[in-house]
């Protein structure tokens, strides 16, 4: 018996969702290396964790752990979890892509290797901050901060508008972000530590590189 063929009704589904899985995996690849793999990392733990495949409490930095009982993965992991999957996970994955994008297309394009030290720099900062003052187990949020700043100070006359109530210039964009958090009741070490890493960088590869 003769085969059926496809109605031009299927066939042109088949076509439009071929195109639109092109059209984000070229999406996805066009994306530099280094935001391509932190955003990818950081969406598939936090799924992850929400899923139960495993705990955050085995992901979480700790100095003792680390040290001690050699838990040496918690120097890395703590940098991947940003909380339960909701609006607040979505915002900050937001900001991650966003920046780190800009500065791996910006300063850093053709420097791969040099973006990477810049984080891998930040978040030893960062853990071995957490030794003298009160930091919180996750650090992706500080690093991510981190690349706010440093994008910010380096674009000193691009102009920005927040909520559209203001303007002002590229480098008060961190304390901008820091201010409306800390109205939203939220802790400034976060922030703090990642503007610290960040103006630390910034100070040592662009006012008195080494």
């Amino acid at each position: 018996p003769p085969q059926k063929q496809p109605s031009s009704i299927v066939t042109a589904f088949w076509v439009a969702s071929s195109t639109r899985i092109m059209s984000l995996q070229e999406w996805f690849f066009a994306v530099p290396p280094i935001t391509r793999t932190y955003v990818t990392g950081a969406i598939l733990v936090t799924a992850s964790c929400s899923l139960e495949l495993f705990s955050p409490f085995s992901l979480y930095f700790d100095l003792r752990l680390v040290f001690f009982k050699l838990q040496l993965w918690r120097l890395f992991t703590n940098f991947f979890y940003f909380g339960q999957l909701g609006i607040d996970f979505l915002f900050h994955m937001f900001f991650l892509a966003r920046y780190c994008r800009l500065l791996e297309d910006g300063s850093f394009r053709g420097r791969t290797c040099d973006f990477a030290l810049m984080l891998i720099l930040g978040g030893s900062l960062m853990c071995a901050a957490s030794a003298f003052v009160s930091a919180p187990p996750f650090l992706g949020s500080s690093l991510a901060f981190m690349m706010v700043y440093v994008w910010a100070r380096r674009n000193e006359d691009v102009r920005m508008s927040f909520l559209g109530l203001f303007q002002f210039q590229a480098p008060f964009l961190p304390w901008v972000l820091l201010g409306f958090s800390v109205l939203l009741g939220n802790s400034s070490s976060v922030d703090l530590i990642g503007i610290v890493a960040g103006h630390l960088y910034f100070f040592m590869d662009d006012v008195f590189p080494l």
